[in-house]
């Protein structure tokens, strides 16, 4: 039986929540160690196993997968959630790069100074509205939310992590040093 998945990356959602919910709907097991101290950062980057110095991580197959997209590419693939040809595949990645792009503009928001924060936060609300939850909510949500294995993902106690709040941010720009 090959190892559990182990992710790399800070107690929080951020760009590894999109990896977790892959993983949790092809009802694998995977294993967390999170960053919590500048020097397990450094130690990642000191061991190069950091590509471009960056989380997320995943440790997987024997080896050292960095780079959000290449990483949820490679395990669709391999658990078989990659489309059945060249169509579905592209149509996916559509998918997965719109869901990208939201995540980035929601995940810098805790990291903005606080006169600026309601400002962005209406901003990637106005977004989100009018840009991705249309494409997202045309039976998607529904269809999803009701896989076995996500359903349990869902659910408290899971691996699933709570939203970005003051302290996550203040954690992370601590260890990254910004």
């Amino acid at each position: 039986m090959a190892a559990k998945p182990k992710l790399y990356y800070f107690h929080g959602r951020g760009r590894m929540e999109s990896i977790r919910w892959l993983l949790a709907a092809a009802g694998v097991e995977f294993e967390e160690e999170f960053l919590e101290t500048r020097e397990q950062y450094e130690k990642l980057q000191k061991d190069g196993r950091l590509l471009f110095g960056q989380v997320p991580l995943v440790e997987v197959d024997g080896m050292m997968l960095t780079q959000t997209r290449a990483i949820l590419s490679y395990l669709a693939a391999k658990f078989n959630f990659y489309g059945k040809d060249l169509k579905e595949r592209v149509r996916i990645d559509m998918y997965v790069d719109g869901t990208l792009d939201l995540m980035a503009m929601i995940m810098l928001a805790p990291f903005q100074r606080p006169e600026e924060k309601q400002e962005t936060l209406a901003s990637i609300v106005q977004k989100a509205k009018t840009r991705y939850f249309p494409v997202f909510e045309k039976a998607f949500k529904t269809r999803i939310s009701n896989i076995p294995t996500i359903k349990k993902f869902l659910q408290p106690g899971s691996q699933r992590k709570p939203p970005p709040d003051t302290h996550y941010a203040n954690l992370v720009s601590h260890i990254l040093q910004f």
